[in-house]
């Protein structure tokens, strides 16, 4: 296990498509399945996580918003924003379309990096394992996710012009490790893999080369149950626990809690 306390996991990548709220919903349920203790938390402004599991942004009233506009963190505070549904396996902290405004909100606050490191202060003692599904945008928020993390998983589309999103997202971790004094950590998952498609496998062959040990061995395949389970509002392993594509997220769990 990475830490004593919970695992807090950024599921982040500067480029959109790339499977990231998948990763984020599909690993905080294989979590769970593996007996932990699980928090999912959406912070993407567009909100497709919250919406993915049927919460709609415009009737909820307590978000993932709240956090970064209080300054006491507590347990009760924190209870009156999880939603706790077995039907979605894990806790979950829904999200708010009014995230694309907070940094104008934050511009002047103090040490407004660091709000959700505070926050998984007080979380960490109630979870194993707590995601963190990030916007693909750089800003306030992804950085408060990749500071806050203990490890960033950076889920790649098995394709050429989805490499560029990763440099980026290494820019910036890059950049963050340069004033931090305990590095950002992380490893590339390859999703939306065809193994039919020869400019999928070389896509393959070029991470494992250069990435090496920061490349996870599981490869998510594509997989159509993915779509056919968000359509209804569901988790994969509500529906297709079998298919394809809920194994490998399994077995990427699995990958993780050994690290």
């Amino acid at each position: 296990m990475i830490d004593d306390s919970a695992n807090i996991i950024a599921i982040a990548n500067q480029k959109g498509g790339v499977g990231k709220t998948t990763t984020a919903l599909c690993l905080g349920a294989a979590f769970v399945i593996l007996g932990k203790k699980t928090l999912v938390m959406d912070l993407d402004p567009h909100a497709s996580a919250t919406i993915h599991l049927a919460y709609y942004p415009e009737n909820i009233e307590e978000s993932v918003l709240d956090i970064f506009l209080t300054d006491e963190f507590s347990i009760e505070f924190f209870n009156g924003l999880i939603k706790k549904n077995k039907r979605h396996f894990f806790d979950f902290i829904p999200g708010s379309i009014k995230l694309s405004a907070i940094e104008a909100e934050l511009k002047d606050k103090m040490g407004k990096g660091l709000i959700l490191k505070k926050a998984m202060n007080v979380l960490k003692e109630y979870y194993d394992y707590i995601i963190l599904d990030c916007p693909p945008n750089f800003g306030v928020i992804l950085i408060n996710a990749l500071v806050a993390s203990t490890l960033t998983v950076i889920p790649i589309q098995a394709e050429f012009l989805a490499l560029h999103g990763l440099k980026l997202t290494f820019d910036t971790i890059r950049m963050l490790n340069k004033v931090l004094e305990e590095p950002v950590s992380y490893k590339a998952l390859a999703t939306m893999f065809d193994k039919r498609v020869g400019a999928c496998r070389r896509v393959i062959e070029v991470l494992k080369h250069n990435l090496r040990d920061r490349f996870f061995n599981t490869i998510i395949s594509i997989d159509t149950k993915f779509r056919e389970a968000s359509a209804k509002g569901q988790i994969i392993y509500n529906i297709y626990p079998n298919s394809r594509g809920a194994k490998q997220y399994l077995e990427l769990a699995k990958e993780i809690n050994n690290i």
